[in-house]
This record gives structure tokens, sequence and C-alpha cells, in this order.
């Protein structure tokens, strides 16, 4: 009696699960058009448009509204997810640092980026086995010397016994 006891409660439990996970895969009805009563839906008429603001005073309602998918939300725009352009003294810099490694002429060191820039940009990425594509990148921008400005570490504390 006691094996059949915990068989029929083990069933019980498979049969919950079971059905629980039914449950969770069941659509959900569509809600009931605007207008239409359950006792009108159920005859097939609807509610007389007396009330009705004219057609063209309607509210107008997103596509995705009726397919019945949420609208894409709209992220807000923070400095990790926009590229900004660089400022003329920060092209004048880049120029300057390919002009000094020989890839530029120092007169081309203007502040704007232009074909001469690009191609001399290309010719240093290649000789430093990056992607050569004449855009700037961090890489590019940390083999020219001119990534990220960080302080030196300070020396760890001598020990207290000598």
């Amino acid at each position: 009696m006691k094996n059949f006891l915990s068989y029929a409660a083990m069933l019980a439990m498979v049969l919950l699960a079971w059905s629980a996970d039914g449950a969770v895969q069941v659509k959900k009805k569509a809600p009931a058009k605007k207008g239409v009563t359950s006792k009108t839906a159920s005859k097939g008429k609807k509610k007389s448009s007396a009330g009705k603001k004219p057609t063209g005073a309607r509210k107008s309602t997103s596509t995705s509204a009726k397919s019945g998918k949420k609208a894409p939300v709209k992220r807000p725009t923070t400095w990790r997810n926009r590229q900004l352009a660089p400022s003329a003294d920060r092209y004048r810099e880049i120029q300057t640092a390919l002009a000094g490694k020989g890839y530029l002429k120092s007169e081309d060191a203007t502040g704007t980026w232009n074909a001469a820039s690009a191609d001399a940009l290309k010719k240093f990425q290649s000789a430093q086995n990056l992607d050569a594509s004449g855009k700037i990148n961090a890489l590019s921008l940390i083999a020219l010397g001119l990534g990220p400005k960080r302080e030196p570490l300070a020396p760890p504390p001598l020990p207290a016994n000598h």
C-alpha cells in the first residue's frame, strides 16, 4: 500500500508538472474590439455609430499595437553608444604623430582629415600589422602613442619589517 501511494503521488506530480507546462503555452485570447459588446458580438451586430467621432478624428494607432507586438524601445544615447568626430586639434595631433614617424609631410598636418592623411594612416597601419583601413581606431592611436593617458602606478609600500 505504501508503494502504491508513493507511485500515485509521483504520478500526480508528473501530471501537474505536465499540465503546468501546457498552461504556459496556451495563447491568450485577443481583446474584444472597441464598440462591440459580448451580447452584440454573439449576434453578429455592432453598436450604433451615433455617439462615435468622425473617422478623421480617430486616434492614430501604430501598426505594432495592431499586430500585438511591442514597439522597440528606443535606448537613450550615451557616450558609450555614439561616435563623435575628432576635433580639429585631435586631427592635428594625429597628423603630427604620423609626420613624426615619417608617414606624412609636416605641412599636411593642418587639422582637417583628407586623402593624404588617410593614405598616411593606411601605410602606418600596414607597417604595424593592423587592419589597413585608413580609419582612425583605438589600436592605431595606441600604436601612434596617442592612446589613453594614464598616471604611472605608485610603487608598492615597503614592508614594515626590515
